[in-house]
């Protein structure tokens, strides 16, 4: 079922199904009733990533609080992405985008990953968590991806489970033509890795390729910056044998 854009999306922590009701925060009210100057039984989409999209009706109790009541559900709550997103964070401005566009090519998990050039930091997860719910509420996304604490490189492979292969960006790769290799995957459960701005270093190509459960993929012919990349790399994934099939 294709998502209603033509009304408002907000995610709740809240539980939501038939009659339940939640009292929206501050920042909410004002959103709803300042900004959008919605009023008594205007209709607002909810979601909280757990039980599907819920048709709400605004109510007004008093001049300072609203109350959302679910009506019916529109849409059920979808498996959950199962592609893990593995991230070289960016400076702020970049790493924002980067974020969002992951949630939007349906990135389940997403993975910092501090490599050697890395030229960014999580300065707080908070905020990319923020980023994340901001993408699925103006994309119609329910399935909320998770968001783990950075973690280096070598200690991410020295635990990984083997039954999930890392598709590993390689600039460095002979081939320009990231399709064969890819449809030889098509059943693989999967990860992503891109790295930072600069590049991976040498020692850290040679231990990715050194390992069974990483494969490296070209690009292309041409050098993409690591938020070009990433968007580029999730769609080609997400074409050749993800969820777009």
């Amino acid at each position: 079922m294709r998502a209603n854009f033509r009304m408002q999306r907000l995610y709740v922590e809240s539980p939501l199904h038939g009659g339940a009701e939640h009292n929206a925060t501050k920042e909410q009210f004002n959103y709803l009733v300042n900004v959008l100057r919605l009023g008594e039984g205007a209709s607002i989409l909810l979601f909280n990533g757990r039980d599907g999209e819920w048709r709400t009706e605004l109510s007004l109790p008093s001049r300072k609080q609203a109350r959302l009541t679910a009506v019916e559900q529109t849409r059920p709550q979808p498996a959950p992405c199962d592609l893990v997103y593995l991230f070289a964070p960016l400076k702020v401005g970049r790493l924002d985008y980067l974020v969002q566009k992951a949630v939007e090519m349906g990135a389940g998990v997403l993975q910092p990953v501090m490599t050697q050039h890395v030229q960014g930091k999580i300065g707080s997860l908070d905020r990319v968590r923020a980023n994340v719910i901001e993408a699925a509420e103006q994309c119609g996304v329910l399935a909320i991806p998770a968001v783990n604490p950075p973690r280096k490189l070598e200690d991410l492979l020295a635990e990984w489970p083997h039954d999930r292969r890392i598709i590993f960006c390689d600039e460095g790769n002979e081939s320009q033509n990231p399709l064969p290799i890819l449809q030889s995957l098509a059943e693989c459960r999967l990860a992503l890795l891109i790295g930072p701005e600069g590049g991976f270093s040498e020692a850290e190509r040679t231990l990715l390729r050194g390992l069974d459960f990483v494969t490296p993929i070209p690009l292309g012919p041409r050098i993409l910056r690591a938020d070009t990349a990433a968007v580029a790399a999730m769609a080609v994934i997400q074409a050749s044998i993800g969820d777009w099939r």
